[in-house]
């Protein structure tokens, strides 16, 4: 995982929700990111994934509900 989402991860205290998540979507979020070419689009994504996170019910702009 690359520091700037680690970081990011552990500043929003958004770990837990992130590694609950299921491996695929763990992966996409980090190609997703990685694969930005400008550091703004890179920031864009990550602040996109922290508040899909937060909020706990999207995935890349989709409805998501995690399995219990």
């Amino acid at each position: 995982m690359p520091a700037l989402v680690r970081d990011a991860l552990v500043r929003h205290g958004l770990m837990e929700a992130y590694r609950a998540r299921p491996p695929y979507q763990r992966n996409d979020y980090l190609g997703w990111i990685s694969r930005a070419k400008r550091p703004e689009t890179r920031a864009k994504r990550l602040a996109q994934m922290l508040d899909e996170l937060a909020a706990g019910d999207r995935y890349m702009k989709m409805p998501y509900r995690a399995r219990r």
